[in-house]
């Protein structure tokens, strides 16, 4: 594998450590419009004071029955934003809908991604978690997991060490078709949720596993659960684990943690106590989304001050 891309995925994710993240939009709560050139800023001040990535949600329709009223940018117009905007931190999608796009426009999307920010994207897909929208976009949700077998594999293709183009068909005629530019390195796949699929065909074809917060017994089990699909591995390797965690950072660094639904409202003495336990249970990245009556530089520098040392290596 490429050595940025090895880079990229050792910065996020890396056996023993923890590193931390952040989702966009960051809003502070009760504001659901997004001023997204104020994102792209404080997506460059995460940069610079060295988080490790900025994940991206793929949300391509709302409703009025459906919780979140924010109204998110396409990930990949985003995504090329973010991409000439910063220089270290990785870039992730959580999660481009696998099921409801066409995977040569994902892995052109991706490519493009991972060229733009040279080699600093890691392609996190999921299968959606709305049925209406699969009728919306013509599909039948009874077939999310074969979709997602598949469309993973024509992205795997196009992506990996050795780069080809699987068509849908291919007529007799048919010229051998290549998706240009070469990314500069191969695009690491990561399944964010399940997929409908087993723990062990996510460790068998994924570079990792970013799942929601949890509390924390249920979330020991599944890591436990995770730990021994990667075992059952024929050349069992590294494979991570990683958590999407809400947070609402008390201005009292001494209050202790109260669960959200999930997260956590925490001071950061109880965040660094909850990250740490984290850590010692396996976990390899945290991705924060971030809910606050508080400034969000604020509480953005904040962190990085007084949480970020503590798990830097």
């Amino acid at each position: 594998m490429n050595s940025i891309a090895s880079t990229t995925e050792r910065r996020v994710f890396s056996e023993g450590r923890l590193s931390i993240g952040l989702t966009l939009p960051l809003l502070r709560v009760g504001n659901v419009v997004a001023d997204f050139r104020e994102q792209v800023e404080l997506a460059a001040l995460a940069d610079a004071l060295g988080f490790r990535a900025l994940w991206v949600r793929d949300v391509p329709l709302n409703s009025a029955d459906y919780p979140d009223p924010v109204g998110h940018l396409d990930p990949w117009v985003l995504l090329g934003a973010l991409a000439m905007h910063t220089t270290r931190i990785a870039l992730a999608s959580g999660a481009i809908v696998l099921t409801l796009r066409h995977p040569l426009h994902i892995a052109k999307g991706a490519g493009s991604v991972q060229t733009l920010s040279n080699g600093r994207f890691i392609l996190g897909l999921g299968s959606g978690d709305r049925p209406p929208e699969y009728a919306a976009f013509g599909r039948d949700g009874e077939e999310r997991r074969e979709l997602y077998r598949v469309h993973w594999e024509t992205v795997a293709a196009a992506l990996g060490e050795a780069p080809r183009v699987v068509a849908d068909r291919r007529p007799e005629d048919a010229p051998e078709f290549m998706l240009l530019p070469q990314p500069p390195s191969p695009v690491p796949m990561l399944a964010v949720g399940s997929g409908g699929q087993s723990v062990d065909w996510i460790a068998r074809h994924s570079i990792g596993w970013m799942t929601y917060h949890r509390e924390p017994e249920t979330q020991r089990a599944r890591h436990s659960m995770w730990r021994a699909a990667v075992e059952r591995l024929p050349t069992p390797g590294f494979r991570a684990f990683g958590i999407a965690m809400r947070l609402d950072l008390s201005g009292d660094p001494h209050e202790r943690a109260t669960p959200l639904s999930l997260g956590y409202r925490a001071g950061r003495d109880a965040l660094l106590e909850l990250l740490d336990d984290m850590r010692g249970n396996g976990t390899h990245h945290v991705t924060l989304n971030l809910t606050s009556d508080r400034p969000v530089r604020e509480v953005i520098e904040e962190l990085a001050a007084d949480v970020l040392p503590h798990f830097r290596t």
